[in-house]
């Protein structure tokens, strides 16, 4: 704390009248430049300024006790032709600032006095100094304009951005950012809000602080924002939703049932259908709508209508849909994850309906050819720069009319609901959710997959070893067919029980149209096992698209007061979950489907 503007007296033979002093504004190198003396003289004069109260009292005291009276005994001598002046700031009661000097004589009096106070003032300026230099960083950052943050916007210049009032040079984050340098990119030299009123996952702690690493000052206070920045809010036409939704994200919104809701219907009902959303909902408009279906070389490209679909001959299938992130939040207990917290409703079932996409990709002209090729999607929801979300399937899958793939425009017998990508999207039974493309704008058929972000850098798979510093995107297949999968919807975790019997409920599913043929439920961790009764619609073989609801009705072994309920399924394949998290975790969190554990206690 700096002590108040004092009186300073002369102590010396006589009184030379000085300016008031004057407080400069800090300057990290404020003596570059100056002649050796002056230097000193200004080193001097910040120790006096900035040295705090108690420092000060004590070199007060040494000062009057050791140095004042040889001080006194060399004043009364004559003064030498050259005297030294000493800009200083001692004690006294008064309270108006002066600067006066304090003039010592040049001869070799009081030697040991100067020793001393020369020893003091070394010490306190260089101390003082180091206090200046770190008020300097802490209190004053470097102020720029918007104009000088706009100059830097390329490697050759720096790339700087802006959040609130802050400056952040991110010039070697660029090519670390998770979303690929092209997306940062975008926000060179300007403001990050608009990207993060899109991408909200980035309004999380650890982004947060990766990016206070990267601060290197402030925007000047009178630099106001431009109202180009005053954007609209690209969420709010977004539908109303059911409130039961336990929601994991607003913007975007994902949200999911509750476990209690999930496997009442076999057919989950449309408002409780978990949602995966990744970019706002687009508000299309029926009659207006456009599919457009690009043909091969000398073929012939299709736009079609909502009419022009309903034409094609429809067709009619029960699928599961399951995100790949579903029960991640299981991985997290384990070790941290990036991604949603997903419990165990990222998964619904319904009755899908609309045109087959072999249908109408033969319609355009294509046909199965000897080299690998890959049906691309790409919907109609897209963020400022125009990015739409897309994804891909190979060609293989999409023309076999064993596959089922459809170009749906009814969920449970009505047309789909908006956050399930009304008019039309992509249903591909027995593939993760990813690929199920909504609102889907455009179709065409490429060498290669899909260059979206979502096919190319996430949902993929990799080993618990590797970890955000060592992952190659590029290494790892994008997930297609996902593995099997079981969970426990009742009894709740937590939950008292009543002694006697406990029934317990769930579902059960695997990917690539495996059917489920064993569901085993434990009461005790594992020890010892029942087999659980299948419920739903039969299961064609290859083409099991939905899943299992199961349920188990046990007695409670006696004198217990907890049980550790466990399931696992088994599909006509013999795959079976692993029994823990350990093995098959990775850093996004994706394809968690250990054994699921429900703890609960028995009521005595």
């Amino acid at each position: 704390m700096l002590a108040p503007p004092l009186r300073q007296q002369s102590l010396g033979a006589g009184r030379v009248s000085q300016p008031p002093c004057r407080r400069r504004t800090p300057n990290p190198n404020p003596f570059l430049g100056l002649p050796p003396f002056l230097a000193f003289r200004q080193q001097l004069g910040l120790f006096l300024l900035f040295l705090d109260l108690a420092f000060l009292g004590s070199v007060t005291m040494l000062l009057h006790r050791a140095v004042i009276p040889h001080l006194r005994q060399a004043c009364r001598l004559k003064s030498a032709p050259s005297r030294l002046y000493i800009r200083a700031c001692s004690t006294d009661d008064s309270l108006q600032p002066q600067c006066p000097s304090l003039a010592f004589s040049g001869d070799n009096s009081s030697t040991g006095g100067w020793k001393v106070m020369g020893t003091l003032l070394g010490l306190g300026a260089v101390l003082a100094y180091h206090d200046h230099r770190c008020r300097a960083t802490q209190e004053s950052p470097h102020i720029y304009t918007r104009e000088e943050v706009r100059s830097h916007s390329s490697p050759e210049t720096r790339i700087w951005v802006t959040l609130g009032c802050e400056v952040f040079d991110v010039t070697e984050f660029v090519d670390l950012h998770p979303g690929g340098p092209s997306k940062l990119m975008l926000a060179a030299g300007g403001p990050l809000e608009p990207f993060w009123a899109l991408y909200a996952v980035h309004n999380q702690p650890h982004v947060r602080e990766m990016l206070a690493q990267y601060k290197i000052g402030e925007l000047s206070p009178e630099d106001k924002a431009p109202s180009t920045l005053k954007t609209s809010d690209p969420y709010i036409d977004d539908p109303v939703r059911h409130p039961a939704l336990k929601v994991n994200s607003q913007r975007p919104f994902n949200a999911e049932p509750p476990p209690e809701l999930l496997t009442e219907n076999y057919i989950t009902p449309n408002p409780i259908f978990f949602t995966r959303n990744h970019l706002p909902v687009p508000n299309l408009d029926p009659e207006t709508y456009r599919l457009h279906v690009v043909g091969p070389p000398g073929g012939q490209s299709l736009c079609l209508s909502l009419d022009d679909l309903y034409k094609f001959p429809k067709h009619e299938i029960t699928v599961t849909l399951q995100c790949a992130g579903n029960r991640r939040s299981e991985m997290t207990q384990f070790k941290e994850v990036r991604g949603l917290e997903w419990n165990i409703g990222a998964i619904s079932t319904a009755r899908w309906a609309g045109a087959r996409l072999c249908d109408v990709l033969a319609k355009a002209g294509h046909q199965l050819c000897e080299t690998e090729a890959h049906v691309c999607f790409e919907g109609l929801d897209s963020d400022p720069t125009g990015t739409a979300y897309g994804a891909s399937i190979p060609l293989a899958r999409a023309m076999d009319p064993e596959a089922e793939v459809l170009l749906a425009y009814e969920m449970n017998g009505q047309p789909l609901p908006r956050d399930h990508g009304f008019p039309v999207r992509v249903v591909v039974p027995g593939v993760v959710g990813a690929r199920h493309v909504k609102w889907l704008g455009k179709v065409s058929v490429e060498p290669e997959e899909s260059y979206s972000h979502w096919q190319r850098r996430d949902y993929k798979g990799f080993s618990p070893s590797v970890d955000w510093d060592t992952v190659d995107f590029d290494s790892a297949p994008s997930i297609q067919e996902l593995p099997v999968q079981s969970a426990i919807t009742e009894p709740k975790d937590g939950e008292t029980v009543q002694s006697g019997e406990v029934t317990i409920k769930g579902y059960a599913w695997s990917g690539g149209g495996r059917a489920v043929v064993r569901v085993d439920v434990s009461l005790d961790g594992g020890l010892t096992w029942h087999v659980a009764e299948l419920d739903g619609e039969e299961q064609r073989p290859r083409k099991a698209w939905a899943w299992r609801l199961w349920q188990l009705q046990a007695p409670v072994p006696a004198g217990r007061k907890e049980l550790n309920i466990v399931c696992k399924a088994v599909d006509d394949s013999y795959n079976v979950q692993p029994d823990t998290v350990a093995p098959i975790w990775n850093l996004r969190g994706v394809l968690s489907n250990a054994w699921h554990h429900v703890h609960v206690h028995v009521a005595p």
